[in-house]
């Protein structure tokens, strides 16, 4: 296990509880990413610009935490790390692609640096409650088209 660690944020004026579990990729730690897909309420997809195998595997990584979480529109935001080096084998424009088709938001950062870093959780927390506004408003409809239902 790469790092495993839990920090209370205050973030749009509201606390947040970040479970951040980071295996980097190691397979011996899917049951341990498992449990943390199903209690987890959005993911940072990170991989590194100076590696493709790490970017060709984000969708990997997307898939289990659909599979894991039922559902296709998990709250999501893919990120670039490791922006400090001058040398990269993934390109900006593959990556803002790729975020494109997930419907997701992309960020660049380095954790070397911090540049990004703060950016990437803004995101996800903003992903987290436009996800949950959606699911609100679609829970509202629901009812009131039930009740509808339950008159006729």
């Amino acid at each position: 296990l790469r790092d495993s660690y839990r920090k209370r944020v205050g973030i749009y004026g509201e606390t947040c509880l970040l479970d951040i579990l980071d295996t980097a990729g190691q397979e011996e730690y899917s049951a341990m990413r498992d449990q943390y897909m199903r209690t987890g309420e959005g993911f940072l997809c990170v991989f590194a610009i100076n590696n493709t195998k790490s970017f060709e595997d984000v969708h990997l990584y997307r898939e289990q935490i659909n599979r894991v979480k039922d559902s296709d529109s998990v709250p999501m935001v893919l990120v670039g790390n490791k922006s400090d080096l001058s040398t990269r084998t993934v390109e900006t424009r593959q990556a803002q692609e790729l975020a494109r088709s997930y419907g997701v938001p992309f960020v660049e950062t380095s954790a070397k640096t911090r540049q990004g870093v703060e950016e990437a959780f803004y995101s996800l927390v903003r992903e987290i409650r436009r996800y949950k506004e959606t699911n609100r408003s679609n829970k509202k409809s629901k009812k009131n088209t039930q009740r509808r239902c339950a008159i006729l």
